[in-house]
């Protein structure tokens, strides 16, 4: 049952952010009740937590690495806020793949929502954005264990390729992230009262204009970022983390026996 009712917080955030991406652009351009996503993002996230404390001795174990884990990538992103890097890079990404692909994608989706909120609240950061960041966030995470049969089926869990297929997938999600918060502002950023596309084919279009001119090479900076630092740190960082989760499962075999 609680896996269940997990499941179902999940999704009812996933829904609720693709629901926020998307009204601005199915409204002709009237903007979504950011404080009102804002509190449903934070709240379902916390609701989450709360339910994967209560599970068992583990999941207790592996929150307080989530908040040991969040509270590094919190400060990793204030270094970046004192020493900005060029266009948008960001160090936070690379953290929340690895874990989310080690520790699976609930995780993940804690790890990238909760890092981008408490780096908000250190930063000054908060504003129309931050939930949309928080979302798009804890959708890498959650997205990053959808590696895992494809490291399996090529048999390379363990070795350098794995950790070259982390990196193209942060340079995926290096694009995308962009691309998905331009999404939520981009009919208010072309001008109040500008005609819709009357079709999607040419939402498609004229937005992938608008994000090549404005924001791609922002972007591939992120998104070569991301691939730099993993190929960097990915093979010790998957080490240490795929370590503590034996030790987690280990303990948990002893309680059950």
């Amino acid at each position: 049952m609680r896996r269940l009712l997990r499941a179902l917080i999940y999704a009812l955030t996933t829904a609720i952010g693709l629901l926020a991406f998307l009204f601005p652009v199915v409204t002709a351009g009237q903007t979504a009740n950011t404080p009102l996503l804002l509190a449903f993002v934070v709240g379902l996230s916390f609701v989450a937590l709360l339910l994967e404390v209560q599970d068992d001795a583990v999941n207790a174990r592996v929150v307080a690495l989530l908040g040991i884990l969040t509270a590094m990538n919190a400060a990793l992103r204030f270094a970046e806020v004192a020493i900005p890097g060029p266009g948008g890079f960001s160090p936070i990404f690379f953290l929340i793949i690895v874990t989310g692909y080690v520790y699976g994608g609930r995780f993940g989706f804690l790890l990238g929502a909760l890092t981008l909120l408490v780096s908000a609240l250190i930063t000054g950061g908060v504003g129309p954005w931050l939930p949309y960041q928080m979302l798009v966030a804890g959708w890498v995470g959650l997205s990053s264990p959808l590696l895992r049969p494809l490291t399996r089926c090529l048999r390379i869990e363990g070795r350098r390729p794995e950790v070259a297929l982390l990196a193209l997938f942060g340079l995926g999600w290096g694009l995308l992230y962009g691309a998905l918060l331009n999404l939520s502002s981009w009919t208010f950023i072309v001008g109040p009262g500008a005609p819709m596309p009357a079709t999607l084919r040419e939402t498609i279009r004229l937005y992938g204009a608008f994000y090549v001119t404005t924001s791609l090479v922002w972007d591939l900076a992120r998104g070569l970022g991301n691939v730099a630092l993993t190929l960097a740190f990915g093979a010790p960082t998957l080490r240490v983390l795929r370590r503590f989760h034996k030790r987690f499962s280990f303990t948990y075999r002893l309680q059950e026996a």
